[in-house]
């Protein structure tokens, strides 16, 4: 019976992982993986540098000191007394995510939803066609089906 069990778990597992989803999945992951490195590239090349020319340093470097003075050790760039802020680093996070949702909506999201909006209208209109041809396909057998009872002289219905 284990033998069974064991046989019906690796059969349901190697069906698993030949569905097609889990293999779309995958793809996008690596290709999330990738773009992700490139968004932060580009929010660490281009976006810092600039908000660095309106400021004084990189974006990610902009800091507060919530208590105390804060004293930096040169060697190893941590905080040695006050507690230090970094919203700097939060708000190049904040811009790689918001870079990252507006190049998907615009070049993924929305082409494809237009995509499919005009396949569902040709798929109505298709529709819309073959429901036309029923009906008319009714009609002359009704008018069939009347011509054929005045023909035999009883009653049309």
């Amino acid at each position: 019976m284990s033998e069974k069990k064991k046989v019906s778990l690796l059969e349901g597992f190697k069906a698993f992982l030949t569905r097609g989803n889990v293999i779309d999945l995958a793809v996008a992951v690596v290709i999330g993986a990738a773009f992700t490195q490139i968004v932060n590239a580009f929010v660490k090349g281009v976006i810092n540098p600039l908000v660095g020319a309106f400021g004084t340093k990189d974006l990610e470097s902009y800091s507060s000191c919530l208590k105390g003075p804060c004293v930096t050790d040169p060697k190893t760039g941590e905080a040695t007394e006050g507690i230090r802020i970094l919203w700097g680093s939060v708000l190049s996070a904040a811009l790689s995510f918001l870079i990252t949702a507006a190049v998907v909506y615009f070049l993924l999201i929305l082409p494809m939803s237009r995509y499919l909006a005009k396949r569902a209208a040709m798929q109505a209109a298709k529709d819309g066609v073959q429901e036309t041809l029923e009906v008319s396909e009714l009609e002359v057998l009704k008018e069939i089906r009347d011509a054929l009872v005045a023909q035999r002289g009883g009653p049309t219905g």
